[in-house]
């Protein structure tokens, strides 16, 4: 049996090739949670909660058992003959709950989750070749936001809520890792749009600065600061943080550390080169 699930994007699950995704809205709510924790139990309050909130109709925990059982019919009728009869072993009921039993790697968050360790393990040792070959690779399997067509109930909120982040961070060491690794010219296209796109995120606004400044454009690069100095100002009453303001100051000044190619603007403290 081969299984594939896909979360990142669309939602994606199918068993040698034939999908098992319902059609009607709570079900597939209902597998989408069982699907992210893949292996995992988990229990009929927590998917109560996720299906319908804080107003649960009294009915809720038998029409939760007849949602596990359409899911077991699409289950059975994406198996092989020889295994037609045996979608419980698949999806189990458990004492407290159900999970769904799949080889973990066949979620595309796990594979996410896999590639971007690897990269941030490389880059902490130096090795940013590896570093942005492994956390390219990892935010290549995002094909768009979590379960983008599902709806969303408290538990998968926060998931979306943290993997978003985890995205967010995993693109910004990859960006550092082409600064290390000397790309600052093919970087300004993307950090315009990502300083577009997230208007109040100082670290793609400070590594736009870096790679407009390496790129010979110290005038734009002080743009960028004003714009985001307007920008949180206005909208929150605050300056840009220390570090923004240190890398203002050595954009004004010159400053050669920034143009170290192992200096990385979002761990800046200002000697860190000289030790």
């Amino acid at each position: 049996m081969r299984a594939e699930i896909n979360v990142l994007g669309t939602f994606e699950a199918s068993i040698d090739g034939v999908s098992i995704v319902p059609t009607a809205a709570k079900p597939r709510h209902l597998l989408a949670v069982l699907a992210l924790n893949a292996g995992r139990v988990v229990t009929a309050a927590t998917l109560i909660e996720e299906l319908w909130g804080a107003k649960a109709p009294r009915s809720a925990s038998s029409t939760l058992q007849t949602y596990v059982m359409q899911l077991r019919k699409f289950i059975g009728g994406a198996l092989p003959g020889a295994d037609r009869y045996e979608p419980r072993k698949i999806l189990e009921t458990r004492h407290t709950g159900y999970a769904l039993l799949v080889d973990r790697d066949t979620l595309d968050v796990n594979r996410y989750m896999r590639l971007a360790a690897a990269g941030r393990a490389a880059g902490a040792d130096g090795d940013y070749v590896t570093a942005e070959r492994m956390l390219r690779a990892a935010l290549s399997v995002w094909r768009g936001p979590l379960l983008v067509d599902v709806a969303v109930g408290p538990h998968l909120e926060i998931e979306s809520t943290r993997l978003s982040e985890s995205r967010l961070t995993d693109l910004t060491l990859r960006i550092d890792a082409d600064f290390c690794l000397g790309r600052h010219h093919q970087l300004l296209g993307d950090l315009a749009a990502l300083c577009a796109r997230h208007p109040h995120m100082e670290n793609f606004r400070a590594q736009f600065m870096l790679a407009l400044y390496r790129c010979g454009r110290p005038g734009q690069a002080l743009e960028v600061y004003h714009e985001m100095w307007e920008t949180i100002r206005d909208q929150f009453g605050v300056d840009p943080s220390p570090r923004l303001r240190m890398l203002h100051q050595a954009v004004l000044v010159g400053d050669p550390v920034i143009d170290d190619p192992r200096f990385m603007v979002n761990e800046w403290v200002p000697d860190a080169i000289a030790r």
